[in-house]
């Protein structure tokens, strides 16, 4: 077993990317590289509730994935629903606590029905909270969150004057992350895909050169070390270095 890193992030997120390269390098359909990932889903969330993580949320299905074929789509909410039912054992054995973001009114009833099942299963548990960002989009959840401000200010609920960043924050998808402290990425690339834009806004970036199906205990500790060395100014200045 693998030691704890001498420093843990309290709420980290992940872009699990790479499925589809995995697979390709090994004359696999891309299909191969999900089931795989999925093992890594597991190492990585049984991995962070160990160590003392309180937030982990896990980049699962954008909206933009909604564009890939249909082969796929279907094949990953089938997956995601064996997911789902096959992981409620574990999630309730550790005490964690399981949540959706994004529009999951664009889930197949079945899935909808598996996540809300196992959202009240989990609800009271005090362990890790583990974030499925699924039919998700950080620009959408933004504009959602505007939608339900401006909606409650027209039916005069919201002064106008009072809209601020606490009160955006509220109607977030959800609103007890607020901050991500590590934003880790795999497969190599440097972008943020639309993931988390209002959270992120002081992250630590990780890039693991590692695809996703190969990301497990070695690869999280990489970045939590990485994560331990980062000096974190939120925009200000450390001591000592006014002068």
């Amino acid at each position: 077993m693998i030691e704890v890193p001498p420093v843990v992030p309290r709420r980290v997120a992940v872009i699990m990317d790479g499925n589809g390269r995995w697979a390709r390098e090994r004359g696999k359909p891309r299909v191969e590289g999900h089931r795989v990932g999925a093992e890594s889903v597991r190492v990585v969330t049984r991995t962070c509730a160990r160590w003392g993580v309180e937030v982990l949320t896990l980049y699962a299905f954008s909206l933009e994935n909604f564009r890939r074929p249909r082969k796929e789509v279907d094949f990953l909410m089938r997956l995601l629903g064996r997911y789902l039912v096959k992981e409620r054992g574990e999630i309730m054995e550790n005490g964690i606590r399981f949540k959706v973001i994004g529009r999951r009114e664009m889930l197949p009833g079945r899935v909808r029905g598996l996540v809300e099942r196992l959202e009240e299963m989990s609800a009271a548990n005090e362990g890790m909270k583990l974030v499925l960002a699924l039919a998700y989009g950080g620009r959408a959840e933004l504009a959602d969150a505007a939608r339900a401000v401006a909606l409650k200010v027209s039916k005069g609920e919201i002064d106008p004057s009072s809209v601020d960043e606490s009160l955006l924050e509220e109607h977030l998808y959800d609103p007890e992350v607020r901050e991500v402290d590590l934003l880790i990425r795999t497969a190599g690339e440097m972008r943020v895909s639309n993931f988390l834009l209002w959270q992120i806004s002081y992250a630590e970036f990780h890039v693991s050169q590692v695809c996703w199906p190969d990301f497990r205990e070695e690869q999280l500790r990489e970045a939590f070390l990485d994560f331990a060395g980062r000096k974190r100014k939120f925009g200000g200045l450390l001591p000592g270095e006014e002068s």
